[in-house]
């Protein structure tokens, strides 16, 4: 492909869609406001009602696809990540002491929402890895490759330009894709599941740094936290 050709391809690439970001951060909302009351951090619906105005802003900045941004608009996505980021890290503290403290009788209870705070966890982190990598979503889709901020991730299609015909088709290269969303959600569920990055490395510290909290706190969730709960089950 050219300099001409990439772009025009450039100048062909849409915003990204603002409903799914959004869907994905009802669904972190909407998981931690229903955790047992012991997890929850004040009155119930406090952080999920700050959450719920910082997300109404940002959709008012970018209704349907994400076009325009500037630097409150960067604080106030970036504030809600760590919002998110923060509670949940705080129910999971919450939750390690609710197994030790508490008896069998509430093991399933637990054990659902150490399930909330697994899902919860690998949202967060992929919504943080999306906001920052290249500069963040508007700036993948709307400057220049030369004029991104430097890759925080190598995505496969970042290296599959010189692969057969059918595969470097959907290459960066080849069609100037941009990782979106659902890309950095699965580099997420990945990484949380397997406890290592999988098709997707990390290049910059802070990428790595991030990988590495989230792979470790998946899993205390998954081997302590999991694992008690299974073992209050038995007779």
């Amino acid at each position: 492909m050219t300099s001409e050709d990439r772009t025009q391809a450039v100048r062909g690439r849409r915003g990204e869609a603002r409903l799914p970001s959004a869907l994905v951060v009802v669904a972190a909302i909407a998981l931690y406001a229903l955790l047992p009351e012991q997890l929850i951090i004040g009155p119930r619906l406090v952080i999920p009602a700050l959450e719920a105005l910082l997300l109404a802003a940002l959709i008012v900045v970018n209704p349907r696809r994400m076009t325009r941004t500037n630097r409150w608009e960067r604080v106030a996505a970036l504030t809600l990540v760590g919002l998110i980021a923060t509670a949940n890290t705080v129910a999971l503290v919450l939750l390690l002491r609710q197994l030790v403290t508490t008896d069998s009788s509430r093991a399933v209870e637990l054990l659902v929402a150490a399930g909330q705070v697994w899902l919860t966890n690998v949202i967060v982190f992929g919504l943080a890895f999306w906001e920052l990598d290249r500069g963040g979503p508007v700036a993948r889709t709307h400057l220049p490759r030369r004029r991104m901020r430097r890759a925080d991730f190598r995505f496969p299609q970042d290296e599959d330009h010189d692969t057969v015909d059918e595969v470097q088709a959907g290459s960066s290269k080849v069609s100037d894709w941009v990782p979106a969303i659902v890309d950095y959600l699965y580099v997420s569920l990945t990484n949380s599941s397997a406890f290592s990055p999988t098709d997707t490395m990390p290049l910059s510290t802070r990428a790595k740094i991030l990988m590495g909290a989230e792979s470790t706190s998946a899993l205390v969730i998954s081997v302590v936290v999991i694992a008690k709960g299974v073992g209050s089950l038995g007779p």
